[in-house]
């Protein structure tokens, strides 16, 4: 008798949502019950002798097709991870002993291991630490404060990635912070760190509330990832909704700076295309500040006099 189609998906999710047909047919689940599950649109056939759930991701389906499992961004993109840019192509690690399958419009980039793979997609840790190699130390940095933010990597994760990564680059991991509040804050504090500048975080100043970063100890530094202009027009009251919306947070940020400046601090403000795409005025903004003194009361105050 036949295992049900049901069935067959079960015991595929109960193996990590992908199975070999030789470890379902130790389950008891035989060529024939096979097929009757992909009719039924339970399972679908990933390659020769690889199945999977039906619902399995679209890019952990590209990943097994290619021969290997989900890796670096794509892997991070899955679990919602903040990205500098999310990849064009899927990102696939393989065992250097495996072998690449060029699939059907393939532009997988392949990332060699020589750890064991097990499941569809490796560990977090192991992604983050395929990111620096592929991407560089911006993406791995902010890449990393997400997926601490998110708690969804533990220290002992922190301490394999740590011993992973090489030397040069191990500083960057005792840098991160488990309360990054965004990519772009993670983004900002790893470039001003090139100039020897440390900010304090997450500030709450009395009177204003509380800020992004600190520097010195009266220059505040806002960034904001979220888009406060409105694209296309899907409705005109959508639109006008959000133009509004847009208006009410543009007053609120003015009052708080206008606050800001009559208890004595400096701000600028910065918005997510500044700081991924215009940094060297973003640069040049924060070090005029800083060469001239206006990020200490005590410089200030001294020029009065």
């Amino acid at each position: 008798m036949p295992v049900s189609a049901i069935r067959v998906r079960r015991l595929c999710t109960e193996l990590s949502g992908v199975a070999r047909t030789s470890e379902l047919a130790e389950l008891g689940v035989d060529a024939y019950s096979l097929r009757l599950a992909v009719d039924a649109g339970e399972v679908v056939r990933l390659r020769e002798g690889v199945y999977g759930v039906a619902d399995l991701p679209a890019e952990v389906q590209t990943a097994v097709r290619h021969g290997g499992r989900l890796g670096c961004l794509s892997r991070l993109g899955i679990d919602g991870v903040w990205l500098l840019e999310q990849p064009a192509s899927v990102h696939v690690a393989m065992m250097r002993t495996g072998r690449r399958r060029f699939h059907s419009e393939c532009r997988c980039i392949t990332h060699w291991s020589d750890s064991r793979l097990a499941g569809p997609a490796v560990a977090l840790d192991e992604a983050l630490v395929q990111v620096l190699g592929c991407r560089g130390e911006e993406e791995f940095f902010v890449a990393l404060e997400s997926a601490m933010r998110k708690r969804l990597i533990t220290r002992s994760g922190i301490e394999r990635i740590r011993s992973r990564v090489p030397k040069v680059h191990r500083g960057l991991v005792g840098f991160a912070r488990w309360d990054a509040d965004s990519g772009l804050e993670s983004l900002l504090r790893l470039r001003l760190r090139a100039h020897g500048l440390a900010l304090a975080s997450q500030i709450d100043i009395p009177g204003i509330g509380r800020v992004d970063f600190v520097l010195g100890d009266r220059l505040i530094l806002e960034v904001d990832g979220k888009q406060n202009h409105v694209d296309g027009f899907d409705s005109l009251i959508g639109t006008e909704h959000a133009r509004a919306a847009a208006a009410s947070k543009r007053h609120k940020d003015l009052v708080r700076d206008a606050v800001a400046a009559a208890y004595g601090f400096e701000t600028l403000r910065f918005d997510y295309a500044l700081v991924v795409h215009d940094w060297p005025l973003v640069e040049a903004a924060i070090l005029a500040k800083v060469d001239r003194g206006l990020h200490l009361r005590s410089r200030v105050a001294g020029r009065g006099r």
